[in-house]
C-alpha cells in the first residue's frame, strides 16, 4: 500500500469506531480482516495512525479547526509525525487517499493556547472536575503525558535470571535499565508506523527470564514489602502478571494463591508460571465448591488488583478515555467496595492488603479508602514506599508525568488486629 491508501484506511478505522461504539482493537482486525492485500508494515502504519488520532483526538480536531477523523489525522500527521506539506498533500491526492486537501486544511495551524484544560490534555469534558481534584493546575499536563505513545517495559524474573543477562540478551532493541526498580528495563516506544521487533521473540522470553509488565504495576506489587515466608492471596489475579512479581519476590517460599472472579482471565496464570519457575503457586476458581477453603483470616498478604476505569493506561488503550461514561465511574467504585471488604475476612491479625488500581480518580482510589476505614476501623493505612512518589496521605501515586511509568495508585492497609466494626 501507498501512504495515500493506508491514510484512507485508518480514516476509515476510525470512522468504524465512532460509528460502532467498537474499540480500536476490534475494528483494526475487521479492517485488517478485509484487507488481504495489506502486508505487515501496512497493518503497522494503520494501527499506529488509528492510535495516535485516538490519542490526541481533541488537541488534533481543534488545531485543525474540525470535529472529523480526516482532520484528526491529518493533525497527527502535520503535528505530530512531522511530515512535510508536500508529502502530506501528495498523499492525500493519491489515487486510493482520501483526497486532495482543501485550502483550510493546508493553512489550519490553531494554536493550543487558548483551549480549555480538556482539549489541551485531550479528555473528555466531563473528567475535567475529577482530574482537577487530583492534579489541579496540572492536570492538562498530565493528560498531555497520558496522550503520548508508551514505551515497552519489561520485569527480569530474578527466580531465573538477572538485569545485566537480560540485557545482554535483548542487546539488538536498545534495553535501558531504569533506576525505579532493579528489576525493571525499558524498551523505546516503538516507532507508529514501523514494525518493530518484540522482546517475546528473542530465545529469553520463553526461557523465562522476564515478562512484559509497566513499571508503575511493578512498583505497585513491590508495595507488597518483604513476603519471604509468607502466606499470599491475588484476590483478582487475571492473567497472572502481578501473581508473578510477586511469587519472584517469595523466591518461592510460603505460597501464593491466584484467584479471580473470571476463570477466563486467568487462562495463562499456569502456563506462564511453568516459564517462570514459580513452584508455590496454587491456583483457585469460581467453579470449584469452596474456592477459598482454609483462606479466611490466614492470609499475610491480600493483593487487591482492583477492577477500575483503567484511566491510568490511556497511552496504551487510548479509545478507553472516549468510551468511559460516570456511569461505568459508578459501577466501578461498587466493584472496588465489594472487592475490598471481601479481602478483609482473609487478612490475619497483623497481615495487610495492598490496594491498587491503574486509575488515576480519587473516586477510584483515596475515597475508596475512606470509605473502607469507616467499615473496617481495624485497618490502618501505612506508608507506601517509593517515598518521592507519595501522596501526604501515604499512598502511592505514579503517572507518566512523575514517575515515567502508567497512572497506577497503591495502598498498604494493615490488619492492626481489631474486630470488624459490624
Amino acid at each position: 500500500m501507498r501512504d495515500g491508501g493506508r491514510i484512507a484506511a485508518a480514516i476509515e478505522v476510525l470512522d468504524d469506531i465512532e460509528a460502532g461504539h467498537r474499540p480500536a482493537k476490534i475494528a483494526l482486525k475487521r479492517w485488517s480482516d478485509g484487507a488481504r492485500y495489506a502486508g505487515a508494515k501496512d497493518r503497522a502504519f494503520v494501527s499506529g495512525l488509528v492510535l495516535d488520532a485516538l490519542r490526541k483526538r481533541r488537541s488534533m480536531a481543534w488545531r485543525m479547526g474540525a470535529e472529523t477523523n480526516r482532520a484528526r489525522v491529518l493533525g497527527v500527521l502535520k503535528f505530530w509525525w512531522g511530515w512535510d506539506a508536500d508529502r502530506i498533500g501528495a498523499a492525500f491526492a493519491e489515487d486510493h487517499g482520501p483526497g486532495a486537501l482543501t485550502a483550510g486544511e493546508q493553512t489550519a495551524d490553531a494554536s493550543l493556547d487558548g483551549a480549555p484544560d480538556a482539549v489541551r490534555g485531550d479528555y473528555p469534558d466531563w473528567l475535567d472536575a475529577p482530574l482537577q481534584r487530583v492534579f489541579g493546575e496540572t492536570r492538562a499536563e498530565q493528560g498531555a503525558q497520558l496522550a503520548t505513545r508508551a514505551p515497552v517495559d519489561l520485569r527480569v524474573n530474578t527466580l531465573k535470571s538477572s538485569r545485566a543477562k537480560v540485557m545482554e540478551a535483548l542487546e539488538p532493541i536498545a534495553p535501558q535499565a531504569l533506576d525505579l526498580l532493579p528489576t525493571a528495563v525499558r524498551l523505546p516506544a516503538p516507532d507508529p508506523a514501523l514494525r518493530a521487533q518484540a522482546a517475546e521473540t528473542f530465545p529469553a522470553f520463553p526461557l523465562g527470564w522476564f515478562e512484559i509488565q509497566d513499571a508503575g504495576s511493578q512498583m505497585a506489587a513491590a508495595c507488597a514489602g518483604d513476603i519471604m515466608d509468607a502466606q499470599v492471596l491475588d484476590l483478582c489475579a487475571g492473567g497472572g502478571g502481578k501473581t508473578l512479581a510477586l511469587a519472584a519476590a517469595m523466591k518461592n517460599t510460603g505460597k501464593i494463591y491466584a484467584y479471580d472472579a473470571d476463570a477466563r482471565r486467568m487462562k495463562d496464570v499456569i502456563p506462564r508460571a511453568e516459564r517462570a519457575g514459580v513452584r508455590n503457586l496454587e491456583v483457585r476458581v469460581p467453579m470449584e465448591r469452596e474456592p477459598f477453603r482454609g483462606l479466611a483470616g490466614a492470609m499475610d498478604l491480600v493483593f487487591v488488583d482492583a477492577p477500575c476505569t483503567g484511566s491510568g493506561t490511556w497511552r496504551r488503550n487510548p479509545d478507553a478515555k472516549w468510551r468511559l461514561s460516570p456511569q461505568a465511574l459508578e459501577r466501578r467504585m461498587a466493584e472496588q467496595d465489594g472487592v475490598l471488604d471481601q479481602a478483609s475476612a482473609f487478612v490475619r491479625p497483623g497481615g495487610w492488603i495492598v490496594y491498587a488500581t491503574c486509575s488515576l480518580l480519587a473516586e477510584e482510589n483515596e475515597d475508596r479508602i475512606a470509605a473502607f476505614l469507616v467499615r473496617k476501623p481495624h485497618f490502618t493505612v501505612q506508608p507506601a514506599p517509593f517515598s518521592d512518589l507519595i501522596t501526604p496521605q501515604g499512598f502511592l501515586r505514579l503517572t507518566p508525568l512523575n514517575a515515567g511509568t502508567d497512572g497506577f495508585f497503591a495502598a498498604i492497609l494493615a490488619h492492626d488486629g481489631g474486630q470488624d466494626s459490624r
